[in-house]
Parts: C-alpha cells; sequence; structure tokens
C-alpha cells in the first residue's frame, strides 16, 4: 500500500481525533430547539399551573408532613396527575418521625410583662406542664452563642437575635437558617432550658413568626425552641437593652408522636425511544400550617406538573421519559428527597437531568449548571432559548438541583439550579402569610415555560449530561 505523506498523514490523524471528540460532545437537535422555542411561548400564555395551586390551596390547604392533610394531599395529587393526563401516576413511601404542633403561647413576665408572638420549631420538645419560665441571655449572631461559657447558658432561655436582609438570590438564609436548625442543638448542649431567635424572615415590620425545623434528630436531645416574629424580637432586644434581668414564660404544647408512613407522588410522560432515561423535575407537596403552602412549595409543584402536561400534550412524545416528583416532607428535614436518591442510587446514569423547584413562584433569572465539560454547549443552546424571557446563564457556577434532587445530585446527577427572584421570598416563608395572592399568573407561567422548555430539550439531546456515581459528590448541592 502507498504510504501518505507525513503532513497528510498528520492531517488525517488530527482529522479523526477532532471527529471523535465531535462525537463525545452533547447537543441539541435543531428541530428540538425550534419545538423548545414553541413550548416556551405558548407556556407563558399558559394558566395551569395557576390552577394547580389554586387547587391545591384550596382544596387541601395547609399540608405539615403527618398531620391531618398529608393523606388528603397525596391523593390530590394522584388524581390531579391523572386529571392532566400523565402517562404512569404512581407513589414511592417514605417514612419519617412525626412532630405534632398542638399550641403555643409566650409571655415576658418580668421587669415590664407583656406578650409575645412566637411560633414553635419544627422537632421542638414542649414545655412542662404549665409552662417554663426563665431568665433570657441574648447574642447577636450564632458564632457568639458558640463562643460563650456554658456557664452563662445553663438553665436560661438562649435567645440568637440575627438579622436578615432582603437579596435577590435569598442568600441571608443561610445565616437565618443556620441559627434556626444549629442554634437549639448548641444551645442544648449548653445546658439551655430552651431557644429563641429573631425569626428567619425579611419581614421586618409583620407580626407574624416564620416556623421552620431545628436541627435535633432524637427527641431525648430537644428543647423548646421557638421563633419571634421580627417586632417582637425588637421588643425584646428593646427590654434587655434597660440591663435588667427579663424573663419570659413559655407553654409550648408540640413534640414528637412516633413515626409516619407517607409517599412520594410520581407523574411521568413516558419517552418513546429511551423511556428508561428520565428527566426529572418537581417540587416538594408537604408545606408548615400556618400557611397554605402556595409559593413554599405549592407554586413548584405546580410549576413541574403545569411543564410536564404542556411536554404530554405535543403530537409526540418526547424521546426520554419526564418524570414529575411531588416530594414528600422537604420541610423536616429532606425525607422524600433522601427516600428517592436512597432508593434510585444504582440508576443514577439513567438520570439525565434534574433539578426542583422550591423558591417561590417570581420569575426565574439565573440558570447554573454541573454536567459534564462535553455537554456545556448543550447548556448554552438552552440557555439561548431561555434568555428572551429574562435568564441569565452563569457557567462559572454549579447547579445543585434544588432542595430534594440535591439528593439525587449528591448520588452523581447532573443538575440545573433555575433561581427565581427571592427578593421578598422571606417575607412569607413559613408564616402564616404564605398564601396564593402571594402568586402572580404570568410569573408563575414565565416558571413553567423554563422549566418545559430546559425539560424537552435534554430529553431530546444527543448524548447525555454525564450522570454517573459519584459524579458530581454534591457540588452546588442545595438544603
Amino acid at each position: 500500500m502507498r504510504q501518505l505523506p507525513l503532513t497528510l498523514l498528520a492531517a488525517s490523524l488530527m482529522f479523526a481525533i477532532g471527529s471523535a471528540n465531535a462525537a463525545t460532545q452533547t447537543t441539541v437537535p435543531t428541530a428540538a430547539v425550534k419545538t423548545a422555542e414553541q413550548l416556551r411561548d405558548k407556556a407563558m400564555n399558559d394558566n395551569t399551573a395557576y390552577q394547580i395551586v389554586e387547587s391545591l390551596t384550596t382544596e387541601v390547604g395547609p399540608r405539615i408532613a403527618g398531620g391531618p392533610a398529608d393523606l388528603r394531599g397525596r391523593e390530590w395529587a394522584i388524581a390531579k396527575f391523572k386529571a392532566l393526563g400523565f402517562d404512569k401516576v404512581y407513589t414511592e413511601q417514605v417514612t419519617y418521625p412525626l412532630w405534632e404542633r398542638r399550641s403555643e403561647h409566650a409571655a415576658i413576665v418580668a421587669p415590664f410583662p407583656q406578650p409575645l408572638d412566637l411560633i414553635a420549631l419544627g422537632y421542638s420538645a414542649g414545655t412542662p406542664k404549665g409552662g417554663l419560665t426563665a431568665e433570657v441571655v441574648r447574642f447577636d449572631s450564632l458564632d457568639a452563642l458558640k463562643k460563650a461559657d456554658p456557664a452563662s447558658v445553663k438553665g436560661k432561655i438562649v435567645y440568637v437575635d440575627a438579622h436578615m436582609q432582603r437579596h435577590k438570590d435569598g442568600a441571608d438564609y443561610a445565616i437565618g437558617s443556620g441559627v434556626r436548625v444549629g442554634g437549639p442543638v448548641i444551645a442544648a448542649k449548653m445546658g439551655a432550658a430552651a431557644f429563641l431567635l429573631r425569626s428567619a424572615g425579611t419581614d421586618a415590620n409583620s407580626r407574624t413568626p416564620h416556623t421552620g425545623v431545628t436541627g435535633f434528630t432524637d427527641p431525648k436531645d430537644a428543647i423548646p425552641a421557638a421563633a419571634l416574629s421580627n417586632p417582637d424580637a425588637d421588643q425584646l432586644t428593646r427590654i434587655l437593652g434597660f440591663g435588667k434581668p427579663v424573663s419570659v414564660k413559655l407553654d409550648l404544647d408540640v413534640g414528637f408522636n412516633g413515626s409516619y408512613t407517607g409517599a412520594n407522588v410520581i407523574g411521568e410522560v413516558t419517552g418513546k425511544k429511551h423511556p428508561d432515561q428520565v428527566v426529572v423535575i418537581g417540587g416538594h407537596l408537604d408545606s408548615w400550617d400556618p400557611g397554605t403552602g402556595a409559593i413554599d412549595d405549592g407554586a413548584g409543584v405546580a410549576i413541574a406538573m403545569a411543564a410536564g402536561k404542556l411536554i404530554h400534550d405535543m403530537p409526540q412524545r418526547p424521546d426520554r421519559t419526564i418524570r414529575v416528583i411531588a416530594f414528600a416532607n422537604e420541610e423536616m428535614g429532606l425525607w422524600g428527597g433522601r427516600a428517592y436518591a436512597d432508593k434510585h442510587a444504582s440508576d443514577v446514569a439513567k438520570f439525565q437531568l434534574g433539578t426542583e423547584s422550591d423558591f417561590g413562584a417570581r420569575k426565574i433569572w439565573l440558570m447554573t449548571a454541573s454536567v459534564k465539560p462535553e455537554s456545556r454547549g448543550a447548556i448554552e443552546q438552552i440557555a439561548k432559548v431561555l434568555a428572551p424571557i429574562g435568564v441569565d446563564y452563569d457557567a462559572s457556577k454549579p447547579g445543585g438541583g434544588g432542595s430534594d434532587l440535591s439528593q439525587m445530585h449528591g448520588k452523581g446527577m447532573a443538575a440545573l439550579s433555575l433561581v427565581q427572584d427571592g427578593t421578598d421570598y422571606f417575607d412569607y416563608h413559613h408564616t402564616a402569610n404564605d398564601t396564593l395572592d402571594k402568586i402572580d399568573p404570568k410569573e408563575l407561567a414565565q416558571n413553567v415555560a423554563v422549566y418545559a422548555a430546559f425539560s424537552y430539550m435534554a430529553a431530546q439531546a444527543d448524548g447525555n449530561f454525564g450522570s454517573a456515581p459519584g459524579a458530581f459528590k454534591g457540588d452546588g448541592a442545595e438544603e
């Protein structure tokens, strides 16, 4: 055989290498991009998601995990998936500790007697019958509490007075949730009688306290723990400023009551070419009990259901399955997400891409991604489809998959983060003010447009986004 000249041989080798590299790149076919643009535009004028969240918050209402409406919420989700026409609807059991709230009261008893508006935190212990009265000791941060002499805390009510400010990305929630989750555990270990915090919220002028979970995992370790509304926290701080001992009486009728078995509710639009490969989206079905769980997280469930519905109603099924999950008990420890990840970890390579909506109902303004390098081009294609409806793409930041799906991301699932405008989210989060009137139907529709477009493009992509056991190790994971 005649030998090729060296220059021609080198060129041939470079072409072969380039072709091989190109073959490993994940891309979205042009036809799928055009279809995604049509889905996006249709979703922007669709009110399905608003109808879904209206139905959930009206017909079911508050949905505390394991509470009276837990089963009713699951039955609602099963019926709604079926009414929307999903090809497959099923449940997967989730078991978790049952914590119950019955009543809570508090008052300053000295030096200036007056009532306080507060709410017990998840996994708080109850107070003894007749209540608990003790002196209050204040700290301005979690770090200050950590550095305190345990003798200064023992037998007292620890009060951490940390403030949150509004940010578009909700960055200060790390402060508020850090105090709420970690503070009671630290105080208990130091011998405190009880724990109070300034609510993890940004509604400075609303006398509505914010609940949320603590870090207690064993009832034997728990102490009474509650959150003051911001104005009541201001009042307590002012009274402490007089320099006199301040005593507070807490009467919390709450606590653990065994365990409960609920379920994740799942609906699927079955893929026509690769039905065992899935694009997974969702929200969590449970909510805290004071409000009706509209923005946390009825909106997320509605966004994912409506996006799935739009894809279902297309003339042809997508190549891969669209899986929508209404997760159980996110609020008290990501129980639904953790159970799902444990059950499906061995199949993580079949998860094309995923994310959960759990940051309200304002417009999505930012997309980030944790994917293999060879699929960044496909992510950029998705970003170009989303840009006309106000979504920026930051390639320098990882995606975490949202709250529950952060657990699947930790097993190696490729993940996006689709970040809503959270400027006022923590005004209402975990309060009695989390109600349907906080949702703008047009803004909600923009969320559906984002979820429908990205899900369809991921389902149609030539190639994958890198899901594999241990591929991402939870970078950018969210809770």
